[in-house]
């Protein structure tokens, strides 16, 4: 559930035509099963992040799409589950830039405990079936959450991997903010230029540079 700052910014999307037809539509979805993630972790970037705790957002595409993998972080995985090829990518740049230990999981929790926005831009997926949520109005949803981070008046880091990502740049107008691109972290993709992208050491340098504390990337073994 939206609480707090998100609900009074994201709280009139709730009354628009087109999310009234995504809850409808979801729900169904959640009733025919299985949808993942479960229900109740729905909204955990928004409940772990705090819009007025935003300092870095990392956009996902949709949620994993096989049973025990998504639980509402974009690219993260709870303990006890493998860490997926994509995020396994994302720690061999942290090692290669910060210097950080590859970890025994890929629990992001402490990234979004420090105001690291883990959001997908669709935020529901039936299982084993990538993609199968788009078109369904999260897209709207989660392009008005752009927005609202887009307005705060305070400098953020928008790390943007793949194309999916790299098209929101349209929405981020406000010249305070840094916007960093690099290709998707997927095996597929991660060699034409994410690797060595250096994304999270410019992150905390800009961070630091704007009297922020910089995010202590490193996930610890579980």
């Amino acid at each position: 559930m939206l609480t707090g700052e998100w609900l009074k910014a994201l709280g009139p999307e709730f009354k628009k035509p087109y999310y009234r037809k995504l809850y409808e539509t979801v729900r169904q979805e959640y009733a025919r099963g299985p949808v993942y993630p479960p229900a109740q972790d729905l909204l955990s970037a928004y409940e772990l992040t705090p819009l007025e705790k935003v300092k870095v957002v990392i956009l996902g595409q949709d949620p994993y799409h096989e049973p025990g993998q998504a639980h509402g972080l974009c690219f993260s995985v709870r303990p006890g589950v493998e860490t997926p090829p994509s995020l396994e990518n994302i720690y061999k740049e942290l090692q290669d830039d910060l210097g950080c230990r590859i970890p025994n999981n890929g629990y992001l929790v402490k990234w979004a405990r420090q105001g690291v926005l883990l959001l997908n831009t669709v935020l529901t997926v039936r299982a084993h079936r990538a993609g199968s949520h788009h078109g369904l109005g999260w897209e709207e949803f989660t392009d008005a959450t752009i927005r609202v981070l887009n307005e705060q008046d305070r400098p953020m880091v928008f790390l943007l991997w793949g194309r999916p990502a790299a098209m929101k740049e349209s929405l981020l107008t406000n010249t305070q903010h840094l916007v960093l691109k690099a290709p998707h972290p997927s095996p597929l993709s991660a060699y034409r230029g994410f690797f060595g992208c250096r994304h999270f050491s410019r992150c905390n340098e800009f961070l630091t540079a704007h009297g922020e504390s910089p995010i202590d990337w490193q996930i610890e073994d579980v």
